[in-house]
């Protein structure tokens, strides 16, 4: 598309005067993938209308590092709302410049929709974007994050810590550091006593996908 073009769909969330007007304008924005477009639907993630920050969460993780890369440095640390949409996208998009957010939010954050996603978030990072000494130490912080949210009192959670489990293993699988047969421990203690049986389920099922 032509910057007149784009220039034009950013106007147009701008100026929208409805909560469905302005899903529609955000979500053919984000449509285009073009990352004139990134700075506009970061600001939609502080607005209150959960449509349009999903249409503009997905824009950004299709839009991948340009957008993890200015979601951090636009961050607004007192809007709550924008806050925990950035999660979901810094998750989806699994750069590993977003590590610190995640790990926090997993860990604290008290919506469980954003402890949820940051835990599968932590499993879907891109880790050969780190050197390996940095990525070694931040796979240690990540796997003791992970094992904490697997004990987090919301089911959805634990579910979701099971699957960053998984992602993580299949990282380290060949490297196999000094955790590994922790992690491996933990899912089968999760498959064998968790509360819930989807969990216990999900449990066996990354066990499986892991070759354990």
């Amino acid at each position: 598309m032509t910057n007149d073009q784009i220039q034009k769909l950013i106007e147009a969330v701008e100026e929208a005067y409805s909560a469905d007007g302005l899903f529609r304008a955000v979500k053919a924005l984000a449509e285009t993938k073009d990352p004139a477009g990134i700075p506009t639907l970061i600001k939609v993630l502080g607005y209150n209308n959960p449509g349009a920050a999903v249409a503009a969460v997905d824009g950004l993780i299709a839009m991948g590092e340009p957008a993890a890369e200015q979601i951090l440095e636009c961050l607004d640390g007192y809007n709550y709302g924008a806050r925990s949409w950035a999660v979901r996208a810094l998750a989806g998009i699994g750069d590993p410049r977003g590590l610190e957010l995640l790990l926090v939010a997993a860990e604290s954050d008290f919506a469980l929709s954003v402890r949820r996603a940051a835990a599968r978030g932590l499993g879907n990072l891109r880790w050969e974007k780190l050197p390996a000494p940095a990525r070694a130490e931040a796979q240690t912080q990540t796997h003791s994050t992970l094992a904490l949210v697997c004990q987090d009192p919301e089911w959805v959670v634990r579910y979701a810590g099971v699957v960053g489990l998984e992602g993580l293993a299949a990282a380290v699988k060949s490297d196999q550091p000094v955790w590994f047969n922790d992690l491996k421990m933990q899912l089968e203690k999760i498959a064998l006593t968790d509360s819930v049986m989807a969990v216990r389920a999900r449990a066996l099922w990354a066990m499986k996908n892991c070759g354990f």
